[in-house]
C-alpha cells in the first residue's frame, strides 16, 4: 500500500517517513502484547538536538494508532502543555526530560511489557548473561531503584539523568517497567523486542528452580559486541514487520 498521505494534506505534516516507522512500531508493540492498555508511549526525535520530537497522542490504543495521528512537540516549549491536544502528563514528564537531557537518545520507547516489568519488580533485577539474547544486555542496562511515583516532569527529569551514558541503551525501571532507547525506531524497536525476549527466558528459567547456566564476563561482552557490530539485522527486522502490515491492508501509514 502507499506509504504517503493524500496529497491535500502532505503540506500539513511533517517528518513523514519518521511518522510511518513510528506508526509501524505502535502497531507491532500492540501485536506483541509489549503495551499496557492506553498507558504506553513511543517517541521520536526529529531534529539535530534531539528536543523537537513525534510522539503519541494522548490515550489512543497503540493498536489504531496512525501516522498523521503522532504529535510534533518541542521539549523547551514551557506551554507545550496548555496547548490543545497536549501529550499525556507522564509521557511529557518523561519522553520530554529524555529528549532535553540525552540528545543520543533518538527514539524513546516505554513500556510495562509483561516479562520486562516482571524483572523490574525482582529485589535484584540484573539481567545475567544465560543466553545469547540475555547476552546482548551485558553491560547496557541501567536499574532505576529510585521510583517515585508517576513519571511527571521532576520524577521524569530524575529518570532522564540515568541515562547520560551513551553505552547504556536500557532503563529497568524498579517496580515500574522498561525504558529503551536508540538510535532510530528500527534500532529501538528491535532491541525493546530482544529485551524482552531475554526477560521471558529468564524468567521462565527461574521458575524451574534449576542452577542457572551464566556466561563468564568475558564472553558476555564479546557476545554483545558481535551482536552490535552485525549489520543491519534491525533493519531487516523492522523492513519485514512494515512489509507484513503492507500486505495486510494496515492503515498505519495513513
Amino acid at each position: 500500500m502507499s506509504t504517503t498521505p493524500h496529497l491535500k494534506d502532505v503540506a500539513n505534516i511533517t517528518h513523514w517517513p519518521e511518522r510511518v516507522d513510528l506508526a509501524a512500531a505502535f502497531r507491532w508493540t500492540a501485536r506483541l502484547n509489549m503495551h499496557e492498555a492506553v498507558a504506553n508511549h513511543i517517541s521520536l526525535a526529529v531534529n539535530e538536538d534531539g528536543t523537537e520530537f513525534l510522539m503519541n497522542p494522548n490515550q489512543k490504543h497503540f493498536a489504531r494508532i496512525k501516522a498523521s495521528d503522532l504529535l510534533l512537540l518541542d521539549a523547551n516549549d514551557p506551554e507545550a502543555m496548555e496547548k490543545p491536544g497536549a501529550p499525556d502528563p507522564t509521557a511529557w514528564g518523561l519522553h520530554g526530560s529524555v529528549h532535553r537531557q540525552c540528545p543520543h537518545a533518538r527514539c524513546v520507547m516505554h513500556v510495562h511489557a509483561i516479562h520486562a516489568t516482571v524483572l523490574a519488580s525482582l529485589k535484584d533485577s540484573r539481567l545475567p548473561p544465560i543466553d545469547q539474547n540475555c547476552a546482548t544486555f551485558f553491560n547496557r542496562c541501567v536499574i532505576d531503584d529510585g521510583y517515585g511515583g508517576l513519571a511527571f516532569e521532576n520524577e521524569g527529569a530524575r529518570c532522564a539523568g540515568l541515562l547520560s551514558d551513551p553505552k547504556v541503551k536500557v532503563m529497568i525501571m524498579g517496580n515500574h517497567g522498561v525504558l529503551v532507547i536508540g538510535d532510530s525506531v528500527a534500532d529501538t524497536f528491535n532491541r525493546l523486542y530482544y529485551f524482552e525476549r531475554a526477560a521471558e527466558t529468564y524468567i521462565r528459567a527461574l521458575q524451574t528452580g534449576q542452577p542457572l547456566r551464566v556466561l563468564p564476563d568475558d564472553v558476555a561482552e564479546k557476545t554483545a559486541q558481535e551482536l552490535e557490530d552485525y549489520p543491519g539485522q534491525a533493519g531487516a527486522h523492522f523492513a519485514e514487520l512494515r512489509a507484513i502490515l503492507d500486505d495486510e491492508g494496515s492503515d498505519y501509514a495513513a
